[in-house]
């Protein structure tokens, strides 16, 4: 409802001297389309808003997209010319197609989003993955919206967990990535009994530091063994980085030299008793008892938060950033934002995700509990094909990968992401309800329809659309760029996936109260038409989820 939208804001522009107006959608239909609420002009014209209402009501000349505007207590309610808006809605979708819903937004403009970045110490579990498919989702997002975006993906390969990896792996011949898991677990085990192992995994990251040919070696082969797995898993789910950035290439290269420098120059840094390098916080609002940020190890090698910012300053060069990091690491960023606040740089945007939950609680690599992403792909993709054969006689491997996968990424991503998941894998693969195969269900119902009766002929009138349901599809359909707009903006995919399901439902509902085929001619067009707009639409924001369609379900 952009066009008409825009002549309202106009209106209330000129009479009222306010400019991007807030505009309220009412609760019923049949008290207008938008609303504005005009308790903010009661101190400028320093009159009742109830007052204000009527007499900007007085004012309003009815024009081809705006019918009428009625005041109604403190609001002034306007009624789009509905017929206008399914013409100029309809006609736009099947003009535009995939490509309806962008504004555009990112023309010309670069950015850079790191997201996943699981430790490279074993196969993912499930609450690792949305990370990934809530990055991948925001990356669609804005790559939609014409920004262009480069997917980075961080190795941590140079931490303590990758240290007890190799010690786990020593005298094996070969170690295959479905083996990493259990060694990860064995060796913090046996660490538990040896607790000289741990000084064992530090001797090798200060020879790893030290340049140590030999270490780095072993360090890379096992990195490279568990990256090379968790890519194939994502690239299974469709998600690809354009760069992978190993933590360690920031030792070798002195960026982590070269931050320690510079946090120097601000006053901040310090030696602690223990003659660690320590990052004085002081000041920031980080609801800590002993606000420091510890930089190094007694032995001076790097810790994590050196090196990260390191690699922030080194991101920040390039642009605009943004980040999909975990809620356990909001006190962490919050830390590194600080320091970069002390350098006088800018740091990125971060969107913090609450956890995937088990039913007995939360997950955990190091002891082992946990859903393997692999695993629950399989089984997804395994109860699928159950549903397909029980519809059609036959199994589907493609399909039920569409579907199961599609399951998967909608069960994570309609929850918005400071709140937890938890997994219950028959409700989402349900092809009822709230599920990604609700979605997809309705996308080939329409597909359906199409292949029995036809598209619409190209002299289709959608103005003749004036049926409620017919009008309350037409008004979702031209919200669409809106909530593409909003999702972008806040980094929001669950906004998507909430629009889709309503769009859904209002189409079913439509489907089985108003006869399509049957109708008469000119209606039967016109409801094809809007069938035609509602199945662009699906697929599109389906797509931004990371989500395919099928033709037949």
């Amino acid at each position: 409802m952009g066009t008409f939208k825009t002549h309202i804001l106009a209106f209330l522009e000129k009479e009222a001297g306010i400019k991007d107006a807030a505009l309220e959608i009412p609760p019923n239909p049949e008290l207008g389309d938008y609303a504005f609420p005009c308790f903010s002009l009661s101190r400028q014209f320093k009159k009742a808003p109830q007052q204000i209402a009527q007499e900007l009501a007085a004012k309003f000349r009815k024009s081809e997209f705006i019918a009428g505007v009625k005041a109604a207590g403190p609001y002034l309610n306007f009624f789009i010319n509905r017929e206008k808006l399914a013409e100029d809605t309809v006609k736009t979708i099947l003009k535009e197609k995939g490509n309806y819903g962008s504004a555009h937004l990112g023309k010309g403009k670069h950015i850079l989003a790191e997201h996943t970045s699981i430790n490279p110490n074993a196969s993912p579990h499930v609450g690792r993955a949305r990370n990934a498919l809530i990055g991948d989702s925001i990356v669609r997002l804005l790559r939609f919206q014409g920004y262009k975006v480069e997917v980075h993906y961080l190795v941590n390969d140079v931490g303590k967990q990758i240290a007890m990896l190799v010690l786990g792996a020593e005298g094996k011949e070969k170690v295959d990535f479905n083996d990493l898991l259990q060694l990860y677990v064995d060796i913090n085990r046996e660490m538990e009994s040896h607790p000289e192992i741990e000084q064992q995994a530090f001797d090798l990251l200060n020879r790893l530091e030290s340049g140590d040919k030999a270490v780095r070696k072993r360090f890379r082969d096992i990195v490279d063994t568990c990256i090379d797995g968790q890519k194939a898993l994502f690239t299974g789910l469709g998600i690809h980085y354009d760069r992978y950035d190993y933590e360690s290439e920031f030792l070798w290269n002195g960026k982590t030299d070269e931050a320690l420098k510079k946090l120097e120059k601000t006053g901040k840094l310090f030696e602690d008793k223990e003659g660690r390098w320590v990052m004085n916080l002081e000041g920031y609002s980080l609801g800590m008892e002993t606000p420091v940020l510890v930089m190094t190890r007694a032995d001076k090698t790097s810790l994590y938060a050196l090196r990260d910012v390191a690699y922030t300053m080194e991101k920040m060069r390039e642009g605009e950033n943004i980040l999909v990091l975990g809620e356990d690491q909001k006190l962490y960023f919050g830390q590194i934002a600080a320091i970069m606040k002390e350098l006088e740089l800018p740091f990125p945007k971060v969107v913090h995700y609450s956890f995937v939950l088990l039913r007995d609680g939360k997950m955990s690599t190091r002891q082992g509990n946990v859903v393997l992403l692999e695993d629950f792909m399989k089984e997804c993709v395994k109860k699928a094909n159950a549903e397909i054969e029980k519809r059609y006689g036959k199994k589907d491997e493609t399909a039920a990968k569409v579907i199961g996968y599609g399951a998967l990424k909608y069960s994570i991503l309609k929850v918005s992401p400071e709140k937890s998941v938890t997994f219950d894998l028959e409700q989402a693969l349900s092809f009822e309800g709230d599920t990604g195969p609700y979605l997809q269900y309705s996308y080939a119902r329409i597909a359906s329809i199409l292949r029995k009766h036809g598209k619409p002929l190209g002299r289709h009138d959608a103005s003749l659309l004036k049926e409620p349901l017919e009008i309350s599809l037409v008004k979702l359909l031209s919200a669409y760029p809106d909530t593409v707009e909003k999702a972008t903006h806040g980094l929001h995919p669950h906004l998507i996936a909430a629009f889709l399901y309503d769009l859904a439902q209002k189409f079913n509902e439509f489907y089985h109260q108003h006869d399509i085929i049957h109708a008469d001619g000119k209606i039967r067009e016109a409801r094809l038409a809007l069938a035609v707009a509602v199945q662009h639409v699906l697929k599109s924001g389906l797509s931004l989820l990371g989500i395919g369609v099928l033709e037949r379900m």
